[in-house]
């Protein structure tokens, strides 16, 4: 069973502005250059008004290729601690692998950093327990670093649904299937851990984590709720290659309001990538990264062309095979989660995708893993989040 007690949610945070740089610039150390924190830093390159000052990675490569992605000069970092110890670093991004995210997160905030803190938010109960108190009892912004949360067509497709357009909600269908071995190379042996690290229990999630772990915090999201139990299977079936994590997951979380959620990730067909389906008696929303559409329920002579998108007042056309379009403009996710924290810190607001939503997707991974690695049925304690 998964337990958990988290603080409330009372938690008032204290002005941050007075914390920041020079001319009002955030100043970044990122935690963990790899292919997402240097993926971060190139984007932060386009992003006015915040500056990476400080990158840290232990293996000295990988931080000189990160270092070289960015126009800002940073200083480079193989101990974190020194990197928490400059002064002139306001915020910091952690992008390590799962098992040191609560640990780093902890000891930047007691620094006094503002944290963008990577999915999924922390690894076990009592990790995610340990970094809930602290973030909630600290005067610091914190973001978790579900990056659809702060997508414009996902907020909108949330409003949407929360307004009826699907109807009453029976079930969620996402999958997130690739054709990979989802391995890197290694220039060392000695450096098989530090770089596939998602192929290890040790470090990782696996798929659930990694994946499937974004389609979680939508489904909670969307339903505000969390699910009351999990049951689950995967397997090492496709990649004998000596990994300990799953190459293929299918999960099922029952949430209280009755509605199923499954999840299922391949790395042996890539058939339709990402997607969520929402399902209700009115209808159904497919929402993949950049698109979606609302197939109406009903005969197909009385779908009539209507206004879906709320927003600019454009009208779909019915398409046989992608439905009604949903018409909204958007930025990458990953960019705009990276605006969202740059306003959450400049106006000292909670961003949306904040610690108890990640905390929430947290504790729906370990159960979920607790369901396939133990085969058994994982209920949620009601008294885990108050």
């Amino acid at each position: 069973m998964a337990t958990l007690g988290v603080a409330s949610m009372g938690h008032l945070y204290g002005t941050s502005s007075s914390y920041l740089g020079a001319n009002n610039t955030i100043n970044i150390g990122v935690i963990g250059a790899g292919d997402r924190g240097g993926g971060l830093t190139s984007i932060i390159n386009s992003i006015e008004g915040i500056n990476v000052i400080g990158l840290c990675d232990v293996l000295p490569f990988r931080l000189e290729k990160a270092m070289a992605k960015s126009n800002s000069k940073p200083k480079g970092y193989d101990n974190y601690y020194r990197l928490l110890e400059n002064k002139d670093i306001d915020a910091v991004i952690i992008s390590t692998p799962f098992h040191s995210h609560s640990k780093i997160a902890i000891d930047a905030l007691d620094a006094g950093k503002h944290v963008y803190c990577e999915k999924t938010l922390a690894k076990g109960y009592d990790g995610i327990k340990a970094l809930t108190i602290k973030a909630e009892n600290s005067n610091r912004i914190f973001q978790t670093g579900h990056q659809y949360h702060s997508s414009r067509l996902y907020t909108h497709v949330v409003d949407l649904i929360k307004n009826g357009k699907v109807g009453k909600i029976s079930a969620f269908e996402c999958q997130w299937n690739r054709h990979g071995n989802w391995r890197r190379s290694v220039p060392d042996p000695k450096f098989e851990k530090a770089i596939n690290w998602r192929m290890y229990r040790e470090f990782s999630g696996g798929l659930l984590a990694e994946l499937c772990s974004h389609q979680i915090d939508f489904a909670n999201w969307v339903l505000d709720e969390t699910p009351e139990k999990v049951m689950g299977v995967g397997g090492i079936d496709y990649w004998k290659d000596g990994r300990e994590t799953y190459d293929n997951i299918h999960l099922i979380y029952s949430y209280e309001s009755g509605v199923k959620a499954t999840f299922t990730c391949l790395t042996s067909n890539a058939k339709d990538g990402y997607q969520i389906k929402v399902i209700g008696d009115k209808g159904t929303i497919i929402i993949d990264t950049k698109h979606a559409w609302f197939y109406p329920e009903g005969k197909r002579e009385n779908r009539i062309i209507e206004d879906v998108d709320g927003v600019s007042g454009a009208t779909s056309q019915w398409d046989a095979e992608k439905g009604m379009r949903i018409n909204v403009e958007h930025l990458d996710p990953s960019k705009q989660a990276l605006l969202d924290f740059r306003t959450a810190i400049y106006n000292n607001r909670k961003p949306a995708s904040n610690i108890i939503t990640g905390a929430k997707s947290a504790i729906c991974v370990q159960m979920g893993l607790d369901a396939m690695y133990n085969d058994e049925i994982v209920v949620w304690n009601n008294k885990i989040l108050k």
